[in-house]
């Protein structure tokens, strides 16, 4: 019978492959990197980011926050919005049950649409995911939804539009009942609208109290 010895583990040592680098302990641990500009503040940074996202992608880098946005950005962010809407109604065929012609008079939709919108931007970006349209397509079919139940409480209409009904707080004076109006020519009505907001924003930013103007 063989016997195998095992060596002792002293003995390992002595075959172990040569340290050919010890670390200095004095040296530090961790390499510290230049800033990318080390003259700028952080929100110049910032708005370098945004600027080279934008070259790039095309996209806004945040969501839109419709009551924040400066008077020439509502104007820019209007126009597209519109633009979008009106694609997006012909391309699906949608009735005005989901999406109607005032829907810009209206924060509750222009709050759905806007943020359908920004999903889209991101679904069909280049450089993304190829799951990402078919994820857009589930939060379209459920956005669909909820577009429908705004514009039945909303009270617009194909051919006719009212101020959305405000529920009263006990406290709170009465609104006057919203009047009903007729839509004759809905693209007139929105360059008069856009036209409306962006003037309350330039008032806004020439230093008159926000609550003294009515926002998105």
């Amino acid at each position: 019978m063989h016997v195998f010895n095992t060596p002792d583990r002293a003995d390992d040592h002595e075959h172990d492959a040569p340290v050919d680098f010890v670390p200095d302990m004095d040296e530090p641990d961790v390499v510290t990197a230049e800033p990318l500009n080390p003259t700028s503040d952080d929100a110049h940074i910032d708005d370098e980011v945004d600027a080279l996202f934008q070259d790039a992608y095309g996209l806004p880098l945040r969501p839109v926050d419709w009551r924040t946005l400066t008077a020439e950005e509502a104007e820019t962010e209007w126009h597209t919005l519109n633009d979008w809407v009106n694609w997006l109604r012909h391309e699906f065929g949608l009735p005005a049950s989901v999406i109607p012609p005032y829907w810009h008079r209206h924060p509750e939709l222009v709050w759905e649409l806007s943020a359908l919108h920004l999903k889209w931007l991101g679904a069909y970006e280049p450089h993304q995911d190829a799951a990402a349209p078919l994820a857009w397509m589930v939060d379209f079919r459920a956005a669909r939804e909820r577009l429908r139940e705004w514009v039945t409480i909303s009270g617009t209409r194909l051919d006719r539009d009212r101020p959305t009904r405000q529920t009263t707080w006990p406290g709170e004076a009465l609104p006057d009942e919203p009047a009903e109006t007729r839509i004759t020519n809905r693209d007139r009505d929105f360059a008069r609208f856009v036209k409306d907001d962006v003037n309350r924003r330039r008032i806004v930013e020439d230093g008159v109290l926000p609550d003294e103007v009515d926002l998105p």
